[in-house]
C-alpha cells in the first residue's frame, strides 16, 4: 500500500510502543492483535528500527497481513490486518 493509502486506513487498535526496544514492540503487537476483530487493522507505533523487520516476519509466521509502514519524525507507524 502507498503511504497515502496507509494514512487513510481506519485503525481499530493502536499500540504505542515508542521508547521500548526489541522485543518490546513485537510483544505489545502480539498482545494487541487479540483485541482486534478479524479483518480489523492494528497500528503499531515504534521508535525501534528493528520493528520494521520483526512485524512483517511475525505476520508471515502467524498468517496476519502486513500492510506497510510510514516513517514519522523519530518513529514508525506499522499496519497489520488481522486475518484469523
Amino acid at each position: 500500500m502507498t503511504s497515502e493509502e496507509l494514512k487513510s486506513l481506519k485503525v481499530d487498535q493502536t499500540i504505542d510502543a515508542r521508547g521500548t526496544a526489541c522485543p518490546g514492540p513485537l510483544l505489545e503487537a502480539k498482545r494487541g492483535i487479540a483485541k482486534v476483530a478479524r479483518g480489523g487493522i492494528m497500528e503499531v507505533l515504534s521508535s525501534d528500527e528493528g520493528t520494521n523487520q520483526d512485524i512483517p516476519l511475525w505476520c508471515k509466521k502467524t498468517g496476519h497481513e502486513y500492510l506497510g509502514n510510514i516513517e514519522e519524525a523519530g518513529y514508525w507507524r506499522l499496519f497489520v490486518k488481522r486475518t484469523k
